[in-house]
């Protein structure tokens, strides 16, 4: 039974793995798919924009169908519509096609990845388990970005870009039909008293909105009449939402849950921490290719001692370290070293070479994170009720989905206004280039430590709290 749940746990991340993989992976075969199917500069934009739309649109909602009609069944139709949609985008020979596959394809990983969370929850029930469980996902879910990256290169240099998603249906294939046989049914709760269908409306169309504001924001600017506009209308959308969950007998978004302090202080967190570590992968990106010159396979490469480090630690030190100290402590910790490790990069030289200044903060970003992700994630599911964990865990997942958008929007809004600046004050390209970068990376370093002072604050007082109200009621029985 043990050894079959920790199969579950690969299998899981198997499922995972392919949607994270999918994020990157496309980037670099991006020039190639450009010059196949015609693409204008802006319009290749949409290869990934109709992919994160759909993804950030769908986590909220696939999380608590997940909790109705089973996390199994739901977990396998995202597989499903994922594995369809890459034959479609693979076999695409029109620029509409392969952006419409690209939107299916953004919502069959949201609602596979949507209920993972809640999954592992159920499968690891011990605290000890559950710590070295969410360490496991926390390593495949920053791994798969320097994964992605480095097939895209390979795949799309030895045969195609076609490829790059024709290799995820045998792969998806062979996980569906393990998953079918291997985890563990759930009936869900049920729909007896119906459903919200105007609050399932509401929230996908707010959150597809909001994110399509957010990434478009980079070509209207973060202060325009239009993001502005499209970003109110988002917002009017969510407080719509917020007051059909107040009022609806079924809401797709009970609000008790955010009566949990926990929770709604750690998906605040989530959604700043992955603002500046998602967007640190972006902009260096960018600076190890414009800056430094490297090619899509030495991008990868060079950042292979993220998900190494991250990997050891996530998978063979943080439960440990969770167990002893709590994680609360360790996640503490993991922010202050990514803090140091972003700070280090910031103020690093224009020209740098990268054994001696990116090698040790990488290193050191592998190990923020994975000491702070496990930790947050427990943390942010301690307190969800079985019946709720699927919405905890797509709450989760939206939080940092949507936060790491706005972040890429942000870092690269500041990155570039910078380097137009330091242009104009007489800067060469390649300086100007990376003072950008090197800003966006303090902008970052400065996030993280606003993600510091909320944990000390909000996640410490409410431990306190639960341990007095926990030794109150200790005294009264005794």
């Amino acid at each position: 039974m043990k050894n079959n749940r920790w199969l579950s746990l690969t299998i899981l991340c198997t499922g995972f793995l392919l949607i994270v993989v999918d994020v990157t992976i496309v980037n670099v075969a991006l020039p190639s798919i450009q010059r196949d199917l015609g693409f204008s500069q802006s319009g290749l934009a949409w290869v990934i924009n109709a992919y994160l739309i759909a993804f950030g649109g769908f986590l909220l909602l696939a999380g608590r169908l997940g909790d109705l009609f089973g996390r199994k069944r739901i977990y396998l139709i995202g597989l499903a519509i994922f594995i369809g949609a890459s034959v479609l985008c693979g076999l695409s020979f029109s620029q509409p096609m392969l952006i419409a596959a690209r939107f299916v394809q953004g919502i069959g990983g949201a609602v596979s990845s949507a209920v993972i969370l809640a999954m592992i929850v159920s499968l690891f029930p011990k605290p000890d388990e559950l710590a070295k469980a969410f360490g496991i996902f926390s390593f495949i879910a920053s791994a798969g970005a320097a994964i992605g990256l480095l097939a895209g290169g390979l795949i799309t240099q030895a045969v195609s870009w076609h490829w790059i998603f024709f290799v995820n249906v045998p792969i998806g294939i062979v996980t569906a039909a393990l998953s079918f046989r291997l985890l563990a049914s759930d009936r869900g709760i049920g729909i007896e008293k119906g459903v919200d269908v105007i609050g399932a409306v509401l929230v996908t169309v707010a959150l597809m909105l909001g994110v399509y504001t957010i990434v478009q924001s980079s070509d209207y600017g973060l202060g325009s009449a239009r993001t502005v506009a499209f970003g109110a209308l988002a917002v009017g959308l969510l407080a719509a939402f917020v007051v059909r969950q107040a009022l609806a007998k079924t809401p797709i978004l009970p609000l008790r849950i955010f009566a949990s302090r926990k929770l709604t202080a750690a998906n605040g967190v989530q959604a700043l921490m992955s603002s500046a570590f998602l967007g640190f992968f972006f902009v260096a990106s960018l600076d190890l290719q414009r800056v430094l010159g490297y090619g899509p396979m030495a991008i990868g490469l060079a950042f292979l001692p993220v998900a190494v480090v991250m990997g050891l630690f996530s998978v063979r030190f943080s439960a440990l370290l969770i167990n002893r100290f709590g994680p609360l402590t360790v996640l503490v910790s993991g922010q202050m070293v990514i803090a140091v490790a972003l700070t280090m990069l910031g103020f690093g030289p224009a020209n740098a070479n990268y054994a001696i200044h990116f090698l040790v903060p990488l290193a050191l970003l592998g190990l923020g994170g994975g000491l702070s992700f496990p930790s947050l994630t427990i943390i942010a599911m301690a307190d969800a009720q079985p019946s709720d964990a699927g919405l905890a865990s797509g709450l989760l997942n939206t939080t940092g989905q949507v936060g790491g958008a706005l972040g890429l929007a942000v870092l690269a809004t500041l990155a570039g206004a910078r380097t137009l600046n330091l242009v104009h004050d007489g800067a060469t390209t390649t300086a100007a280039l990376a003072g950008g970068y090197h800003l966006a990376w303090l902008v970052g370093a400065g996030t993280v430590v606003i993600t510091l002072a909320l944990t000390l604050s909000l996640l410490r007082t409410r431990t306190s709290q639960e341990m007095e109200l926990d030794l109150d009621e200790d005294e009264a029985v005794a």
